[in-house]
């Protein structure tokens, strides 16, 4: 028996439950993982809601990436024994494996090793945001030393990881952030250029800063009527990455400047990335060198005990953070 948290509803932070739930044995390809940490994510706070990619099936349980130890292995499994420290990547879906579990059983093929310079808090806070921005910028967005791209709502876990992404590869990032707050955060955080959407004009702010080059790639995770400033911000032929909907209203096409500068404006999630087996392979390998040549390091806000799950959603949805918020399983 292990104690799990749950939800038999959609809805706000309270519809989490931790319970005591029987996990039994690990089966073909999978493995039992003593939870030591798990990271918290905006797909999650979707997922409570009833409002993400997927509808949970309830009762559902919760949670995509963590670290932890190895307890057992089903058969088949070959790469990992009882006793191995690791890292999960968010590889699967919330209805067939969950993380915000004191015990839980996961598949092998989302396990890696957890890297040796990190601390547990560190390791559960690595694969959905690094992965996310690799990707978008590096993967499919080809980006390069000296190219511009432009980061909205950058304080996020995934947008810092954009942000030492594009400096690890030499390109210059620009973030936005909605007030002043933030911005001496994301300028130590390793942001070139910090906008601030509320008193600057971002389009007229990154045309400043590129010289009227405008940003080769768009990384979002806000949609909305504020696409239209982030086209009119963009360098000819162009890419916009839309990997979220933080704005929670429809998302206009912006055609015209779409046509007049050759734009791709599409959709992208991480999930891309897991289907396919060539970008896992690479995405995992470039964050491995990442961390252990110290470009990539997770900046983690804030850590909160298993039994405070709720207020733990509840920081999340207040949008404070800056970086990842990481629950961490017993003492």
């Amino acid at each position: 028996m292990t104690r799990a948290v749950k939800i038999h509803e959609t809805g706000e932070a309270d519809v989490l439950s931790i319970e005591t739930v029987e996990i039994g044995e690990p089966g073909e390809g999978e493995v039992r993982l003593r939870v030591e940490a798990f990271g918290l994510n905006r797909a999650e706070v979707m997922f409570r809601g009833g409002y993400y990619l997927e509808q949970p099936q309830l009762p559902s349980g919760m949670g995509y990436e963590g670290a932890g130890v190895v307890e057992a292995v089903g058969p088949g499994v070959t790469d990992f024994a009882p006793g191995d420290a690791v890292a999960v990547v968010p590889a699967f879906s919330m209805n067939a494996y969950s993380m915000y579990a004191e015990s839980t059983i996961v598949p092998a093929y989302a396990l890696t090793a957890r890297p040796e310079s990190l601390d547990v808090v560190q390791a559960a806070a690595i694969w959905m945001q690094y992965l996310t921005a690799y990707g978008a910028l590096i993967y499919y967005g080809q980006l390069e030393r000296g190219d511009y791209v432009l980061i909205p709502a950058a304080s996020s876990s995934v947008g810092l990881a954009a942000i030492q992404i594009a400096n690890h590869v030499g390109a210059v990032p620009i973030a936005t952030t909605r007030t002043s707050a933030k911005v001496e955060q994301l300028r130590q955080a390793g942001a070139e250029h910090v906008i601030v959407t509320e008193s600057q004009d971002l389009a007229a702010e990154v045309m400043r800063v590129t010289g009227d080059k405008g940003a080769k790639l768009v990384f979002d995770p806000v949609g909305g009527a504020g696409v239209e400033a982030l086209a009119n911000a963009s360098a000819p032929y162009g890419t916009i990455y839309l990997y979220g909907a933080l704005a929670g209203e429809p998302t206009p096409f912006p055609l015209m400047t779409a046509l007049g500068k050759a734009l791709t404006v599409r959709g992208y999630t991480v999930l891309e990335i897991f289907t396919d087996a060539e970008a896992f392979t690479r995405g995992k390998q470039f964050v491995f060198d990442g961390i252990a040549s110290g470009a990539l390091l997770p900046i983690v806000d804030r850590v909160f005990a298993f039994d405070d799950i709720v207020e733990a959603h509840r920081y999340m949805e207040s949008n404070q953070q800056f970086g990842k918020i990481v629950v961490k399983v017993g003492d």
